[in-house]
C-alpha cells in the first residue's frame, strides 16, 4: 500500500482508505461490515472516513466495533460535523458525540461536512480549540471550492487546513482545473469520495472500457483497481471507496499498490478527459 504525507504534516497515510457512507443495518450485515473494515485495516487501509450524518451516528458505532482493541497509532480516523451543528459550541459538542460513538479519545482529522448557515470562522475557531484540547490532531473541510478554502484558512490563527474532501471519479474531474492545483500549492490533501461515481464501470465494448481494460491487463489488475489508481496518481490525492464485502476490500487494497506510468495515464486521460475550463464544484 502506497502512503503519502497528509496536509502539511509528516504523517504517512494510505492513499486508498475506507469510506463508510450507507453502511448496512441488521445484525448479520453489520457484522459483515465490521469484518470487512477489519480486513481492510489488516491490508493497510488504515485511513477510515466517517461522519455524524452517516446513519445518524450508526456508521461511527460500526467502526468502533471494527477498531476495538487495535493499536490507536495504527489508525487514521476522520469524522465530520454537520453544517447545522457547526456553530462554535455545536462543533465541540458534535465532536464529543462522535468520539463517544467511536469510543476514541481523539480524531486524526475533523471536517466541516459542507458549509451552511453558521459562519465558517466560528467552526474553524472551534476546531482550533479541539486541537488545543487534544480531541483532534488536524482539521479540514469537505465540499469546499477555492474561495471557500481561502475563507476558512483566513479564519484560522494557529492551524492550517489539512484536507478538503470532494467528489472525484473518472467522470467528474472538474477539481483538476483549479482546486487540485490550489490545494497542492497550499499543502492541502485532497480526499476523493465516491470514486466509482453512481454508474457501473464501462465494458470493453466502449472506448472508455477498452482503455481501462488495456491498462488493467498490463498490470494484472481489474478495471476498478485501475480507476482507483488513476485517482491517486497525483501527490496530493487520496481516495476512500466503500466496501461492505471482503472481496471488494481486497480489490480496493490491491489498487493501493499500483503505480501507473505516463503511457497508462495518457490512455485513461484520453478516454475520460478532464474539462478544459473551470466548472462549479460538483458534490453528492
Amino acid at each position: 500500500m502506497q502512503t503519502r504525507s497528509f496536509g502539511d504534516k509528516s504523517w504517512q497515510v494510505p492513499v486508498v482508505g475506507q469510506g463508510s457512507w450507507k453502511l448496512p443495518d441488521g445484525a448479520a450485515a453489520v457484522e459483515g461490515a465490521r469484518k470487512a473494515l477489519k480486513l481492510g485495516i489488516e491490508l493497510g487501509m488504515t485511513h477510515i472516513d466517517t461522519a455524524e450524518m452517516y446513519g445518524e451516528g450508526h456508521s461511527e458505532e460500526i467502526i468502533a466495533g471494527a477498531i476495538a482493541g487495535l493499536p490507536r497509532d495504527r489508525l487514521f480516523i476522520v469524522s465530520k460535523v454537520l453544517p447545522e451543528n457547526a456553530s462554535y459550541r455545536g462543533t465541540i459538542q458534535a465532536c464529543d458525540r462522535s468520539l463517544s460513538r467511536l469510543k476514541l479519545e481523539y480524531l486524526d482529522c475533523y471536517l466541516l461536512h459542507w458549509r451552511g448557515s453558521h459562519p465558517v470562522a466560528d467552526t474553524m475557531r472551534a476546531m482550533e480549540e479541539l486541537v488545543v484540547q487534544g480531541k483532534i490532531r488536524a482539521l479540514g473541510v469537505s465540499n469546499f471550492d477555492v474561495e471557500d478554502l481561502e475563507e476558512a484558512q483566513q479564519a484560522l490563527t494557529k492551524e492550517k487546513l489539512a484536507c478538503n474532501q470532494v467528489l472525484y471519479h473518472l467522470w467528474e474531474r472538474g477539481i483538476e482545473h483549479s482546486l487540485l492545483p490550489y490545494c497542492k500549492r497550499k499543502s492541502i490533501s485532497v480526499v476523493g469520495y465516491t470514486p466509482f461515481g453512481q454508474r457501473k464501470l464501462p465494458g470493453q465494448e466502449s472506448n472508455e472500457g477498452a482503455a481501462l481494460s488495456a491498462v488493467a491487463a498490463k498490470h494484472g489488475a481489474t478495471v476498478a483497481q485501475i480507476a482507483l489508481a488513476f485517482l491517486v496518481r497525483l501527490d496530493a490525492t487520496f481516495t476512500i471507496p466503500k466496501a461492505s464485502s471482503e472481496e471488494h476490500v481486497r480489490a480496493n487494497a490491491g489498487a493501493g499498490a499500483i503505480k501507473l506510468d505516463d503511457e497508462d495515464i495518457a490512455k485513461i486521460d484520453a478516454a475520460f478527459p478532464a474539462p478544459r475550463g473551470r466548472k462549479p464544484l460538483a458534490w453528492a
